[in-house]
């Protein structure tokens, strides 16, 4: 625990690379949302970035035997080594192992699934879309825990989730300009289909709405993710990202 402008901070380890540029705009949201009037006061934080982590989509589907647990665990450790009090995963997919790397870890890891319901919860909202992964669909990762707190999921359909598929692989982790029409085709879908609110439950989902591009009306997990880190941590979020649905 560092003293960080007068108060004493936590610090945060990040188990990163799951894409690489999902975890630098992590980074950049730790950054912006801390209310700090000199660099002493931001968040004290130890980012590993390990991008051949195997991909997790294609572990839970059956495509790929190489789980990524073990890789996952040995960064956690590598990262409590150094003194990191609580850990962050900037990838909604990697939640799948969340019971298994907080046993293996031994320190507290923020459940990004667990807070964005809650967010919602406290927000009253009652139908959600969900735009994720393949892997987070099939597995019911967002759905149980929203529906467990009584909250409707919609979830696109299979052409639609193709193109939720492409804009996340072939697109953004390819580091190539996304397809925005497909985006939203699949975001009239949800919106019809009686969504008040839409999840971005894929940290690559997230570069849409950094860049302006999704309007009112969506939830990026991965900010809901910076705002408890940051919580965690001892340091103060800004007032404007208090509310996260506007």
């Amino acid at each position: 625990m560092a003293k960080q402008g007068g108060i004493f901070t936590k610090k945060l380890g990040v188990i990163g690379g799951l894409g690489p540029m999902a975890t630098a705009y992590f980074l950049e949201l730790i950054v912006k949302m801390t209310e700090a009037k000199k660099d002493c006061e931001h968040v004290p934080m130890i980012i590993f970035n390990h991008p051949s982590i195997p991909d997790r989509t294609d572990y839970i589907l059956g495509k790929s035997k190489e789980s990524p647990l073990d890789v996952i665990v040995s960064i956690g450790k590598t990262l409590v080594g150094l003194g990191v009090d609580v850990i962050s995963i900037p990838c909604i997919t990697a939640h799948y192992f969340y019971d298994d790397i907080l046993r293996e870890i031994g320190i507290p890891v923020i459940n990004m699934l667990e807070e964005t319901a809650n967010y919602l919860k406290a927000n009253q909202i009652n139908e959600v879309g969900l735009m994720a992964t393949d892997g987070t669909i099939k597995a019911g990762l967002f759905a149980d825990m929203l529906e467990n707190r009584g909250i409707k999921v919609h979830i696109p359909g299979e052409m639609s989730q193709k193109k939720v598929m492409s804009i996340i692989y072939d697109d953004i982790k390819a580091n190539k300009p996304y397809d925005l029409n497909k985006f939203k085709l699949v975001e009239n879908e949800l919106r019809e289909a009686g969504a008040q609110v839409i999840i971005l439950g894929c940290t690559e989902l997230s570069l849409i709405k950094k860049d302006g591009k999704t309007g009112p009306g969506f939830l990026d997990a991965m900010e809901v993710l910076a705002i408890k880190s940051i919580e965690l941590t001892g340091a103060n979020v800004k007032a404007e990202y208090k509310n996260l649905l506007v």
